[in-house]
C-alpha cells in the first residue's frame, strides 16, 4: 500500500535573527517553514523581500506607509498553498521551493527595467534626452507606472498617447499590466505574481479587460511577450 505524507506549512516572524526595517517600522523577517514525509525545510519569504522595496511605500504627511505584514502573510499563504495544490501528485521539498521560487516572481517588478529603458529611448527620440536620463536615474525608488501617470499632466495629450502607443511596440507590456492589477487588487500594493497569472481566470480577465480598453491592441500579441517574460 503506498503511503501518503501530509504537507504542512506557515509563515511566521522569525525571531532567532535580528529584527530588520519594512519601511521604518522594525520586525522580524518574515519566513517559510514547509514540512513532508518528516523532513522540514525553512527560507525566506520572496514577498516580504519584494514589499521591503522603497517603490512599496506610501508617503502621507512625512511618514512612509507600507503594506500591512498581515496582507504580505495572505499573500504568501495562497501562494503556497497554490504550489502545494499544483504538486500534489509528485511533491517532493525539491520541488516545492523550485516551484516557490518560480510562481513567487512578480510580472510587474520583473518588467519596470525593461519598460525604463523604453521611456529612456522615447523621451531621447523626441528630442528630451535629459528628461530621459532623469527618469532613467531617479525612477529606481518610485514605480514608473505612476512616472507616466503624473506625465498626463505634464505632457501635451498626443504625446502621452504617443507614449502609450509605442510601448506596445518597443517595451515590455508593463503599464497595461500595471492598470489591469490596479482594477484586480483595488488598493496597494499593486503586483501582479505569476501564481495569479497562471490561474486561466485572470487570464480571461485581463483579455476582457484589454478588449474593453485598448480594443485596437492585439490582445494575443501582448499574452504573447507575457509568456516570453515568464517563460510559461
Amino acid at each position: 500500500m503506498e503511503k501518503t505524507y501530509k504537507v504542512t506549512h506557515k509563515v511566521y516572524y522569525n525571531d532567532r535573527l535580528n529584527k530588520v526595517l519594512f519601511h521604518g517600522k522594525s520586525t522580524y523577517p518574515l519566513y517559510i517553514q514547509v514540512t513532508f514525509d518528516r523532513k522540514t525545510t525553512f527560507f525566506k519569504s520572496n514577498f516580504f523581500e519584494l514589499l521591503s522595496k522603497p517603490k512599496y511605500g506610501i508617503q502621507h504627511l512625512g511618514k512612509i506607509y507600507g503594506p500591512d505584514l498581515k496582507d504580505v502573510i495572505a499573500k504568501e499563504e495562497a501562494l503556497i498553498e497554490f504550489v502545494v495544490d499544483k504538486n500534489l501528485k509528485n511533491f517532493s521539498l525539491e520541488v516545492f521551493r523550485k516551484e516557490y521560487e518560480f510562481y513567487s516572481r512578480d510580472l510587474l517588478d520583473e518588467m519596470e527595467d525593461g519598460f525604463r529603458n523604453y521611456l529612456y529611448t522615447f523621451f531621447h527620440d523626441e528630442g528630451m534626452p535629459w528628461l530621459a536620463e532623469s527618469l532613467k536615474v531617479g525612477s529606481k525608488l518610485i514605480t514608473p507606472y505612476d512616472v507616466v501617470y503624473d506625465m498626463k499632466i505634464a505632457l501635451k495629450p498626443s504625446m502621452h498617447e504617443k507614449m502609450i502607443e509605442n510601448s506596445f511596440h518597443y517595451g515590455p507590456p508593463y503599464y497595461v499590466l500595471y492598470e489591469f492589477s490596479k482594477k484586480f487588487y483595488k488598493s496597494p500594493p499593486f503586483m501582479l505574481p505569476l501564481y495569479e497569472w497562471a490561474k486561466l481566470d485572470i487570464k480571461e480577465q485581463f483579455v476582457d479587460f484589454m478588449n474593453k480598453f485598448y480594443p485596437d491592441v492585439n490582445v494575443f500579441d501582448i499574452t504573447k511577450k507575457i509568456g516570453q517574460i515568464t517563460g510559461q
